[in-house]
């Protein structure tokens, strides 16, 4: 089993636009984060997780050129507004693409860009996503594109977003808190790729010193922190954090074998 780590920034993105801190103008390219988002690659198969606003350049970037499905965690602009790049895949498979999520984000998506799920027939020349919601309910297991997939609600402030398990792989970004029914579902993990947004507390993420509590908590083999901000440094926080636990940056790819 394959993950690969597409963005791995905050709503804003580093550099943030305007911005002249240490961070922004850093030379290490680990410092460079596009919006969040990430694949899981098992048995051949592809789950594309979450549509960022840079998605083209992460997919293009991963040297990614289909998916067999969507998953989306939640309807935030800086998870899905890269949604119309899902053209270029769909238009590749004959029956369109199958995304999946909370009943609630998938609604407002086929709101918001109801031209993509509508499934009428563009304009001759012209081309729009071709894409199939189907509604996941939380604790239930599901086979999706041949993977085992363990959808997992969480709070992200008032409201509620979805985690994912895929077999010794979790990913659970934009949470507030991971309760103790979503720890018990994430024993054993190999790999956790968890939110920390910021040293200090934020109303809707897990700060920094949350997810490494967290981190230690869910007790994963490595655990790889997400949605990171401009406030510290790569370099600077990876020698801040204890044993298993480290900064994620965009492009990193971690192999699971025998799975």
């Amino acid at each position: 089993m394959r993950l690969v780590l597409l963005g791995t920034g905050t709503s804003f993105g580093v550099p943030q636009i305007g911005c002249r801190c240490r961070t922004c103008t850093s030379a290490d390219p680990r410092d460079r984060r596009t919006r969040t988002a990430a694949l899981v690659e098992a048995g051949g198969r592809r789950l594309l997780i979450d549509t960022p606003p840079e998605l083209r350049l992460q997919l293009v970037a991963a040297g990614i050129d289909r998916v067999d499905a969507v998953l989306f965690t939640h309807a935030h602009a800086d998870h899905v507004h890269g949604i119309d790049d899902l053209r270029a895949i769909s238009a590749r498979e004959p029956g369109g693409l199958l995304v999946y999520g909370p009943p609630d984000a998938l609604a407002e998506l086929a709101r918001r860009f109801d031209y993509a799920f509508d499934h009428t027939a563009p304009r001759p020349g012209t081309t729009t996503p071709r894409l199939t919601a189907v509604p996941l309910a939380p604790d239930r297991p599901v086979d999706i594109a041949g993977i085992p997939v363990l959808p997992l609600a969480l709070p992200h402030g008032e409201m509620t977003v979805y985690g994912y398990r895929i077999g010794p792989i979790a990913y659970v970004t934009d949470v507030k808190a991971v309760p103790e029914a979503a720890r018990e579902r994430l024993a054993g993990l190999e790999v956790l790729v968890l939110n920390a947004l910021l040293p200090r507390p934020h109303p809707l993420h897990l700060s920094i010193p949350e997810a490494v509590a967290a981190a230690r908590a869910i007790g994963a083999r490595r655990t790889l922190l997400t949605h990171l901000t401009h406030d510290t440094p790569h370099a600077e926080l990876a020698a801040s954090l204890p044993a298993g636990v480290e900064p994620a940056y965009d492009g990193l790819v971690v192999d699971i074998g025998g799975v």
